[in-house]
């Protein structure tokens, strides 16, 4: 009896083995389609040349890596991409913690605006870069009509990679406000009663209670933002037309990799350009890290 009782628990262990493969399998076939071997093969291919035609690869060793580094126009993509990260990243989200701690406050409208501020997010990158590209425009523009001035926003390449910057802190604010809130929604209210108690004031909590208690919330932002202003490519994409002057000025490192292995055919090329941006996003999360232990304070 025992014995048929461990078959039978055996082989109720193995359908039910054979339930969990079968239900996580389309999850590992997805990620190993869509994930696993287009990183493989990005790399196999930053060691090739395209082949006469866009056919077949031919194996060159490290050429592509050599003359990617070689090139300035990939350190000048790579410098706009940080550029650009420089500001997205700091004033994404410091105006969205203000934001996230005003409207946690009991004001009127609450739901209103938080609906307002996360709209971005659901609007279409082709949708925003159309209307922003309306508002910036020099000779019809709303902005250059409402200052009355001649600016040309998005062409005079000493100013273009801030209006960019610009497009981009207004679209992430909605996101990183939500995440706020919950951080916000985390931190008890005994530290700020406590902090009434020793008389401090709201900004006096807001820099000594807020700002510490939401700092693992602001690390994982910062940290996630930095990656996503790295690899930036649709807002520079809608925004910036192949005939704007300040194009070379603004496009971001996956735009030149857009441009090298889809518009000129170069896959091994631009295969070496994601994987040199790639050691690059590992070395600041890697630094990133490092500071985290300095910065971030848990309750």
């Amino acid at each position: 009896m025992k014995e048929n009782a461990k078959k039978k628990m055996s082989i109720g262990k193995k359908k039910e083995a054979i339930w969990g493969l079968a239900f996580i399998a389309p999850t590992m076939i997805g990620l190993f389609v869509l994930n696993f071997y287009p990183m493989i093969n990005t790399v196999y291919q930053s060691f090739c040349k395209t082949g006469d035609f866009g056919r077949g690869n031919i194996f060159v060793g490290l050429a592509n890596y050599k003359a990617v580094l070689t090139d300035p126009i990939t350190w000048q993509a790579l410098w706009n991409t940080v550029k650009y990260s420089l500001i997205e990243v700091p004033l994404g989200v410091t105006i969205s913690m203000l934001l996230a701690v005003l409207l946690q406050q009991k004001i009127i409208g609450k739901s209103f605006f938080r609906t307002i501020f996360f709209l971005p997010m659901v609007c279409a990158p082709a949708a925003v870069a159309m209307v922003w590209k309306w508002l910036y425009n020099q000779q019809f523009g709303l902005l250059n009509n409402i200052f009355h001035t001649d600016v040309a926003w998005i062409s005079n390449p000493n100013i273009a990679w801030i209006s960019v910057g610009v497009i981009g802190v207004w679209s992430i604010i909605g996101y990183n406000m939500v995440l706020f809130i919950g951080g916000l929604q985390e931190i008890p209210k005994d530290y700020y009663e406590a902090a009434e108690i020793d008389g401090a004031t709201g900004i006096k909590q807001f820099f000594h209670v807020t700002v510490p208690l939401l700092s693992p919330t602001t690390f994982f932002i910062v940290q996630t933002r930095i990656i996503g202003a790295l690899t930036v490519f649709d807002l520079m994409f809608m925004v910036m037309d192949k005939t704007n002057l300040a194009l070379n000025k603004t496009q971001s490192i996956v735009y030149l990799f857009y441009t090298q292995a889809f518009t000129n055919g170069n896959r091994g090329y631009g295969a070496a350009i994601v994987m040199v941006l790639v050691v690059f996003i590992m070395i600041v999360t890697f630094i990133l890290q490092k500071a985290e232990k300095r910065f971030v304070f848990y309750n």
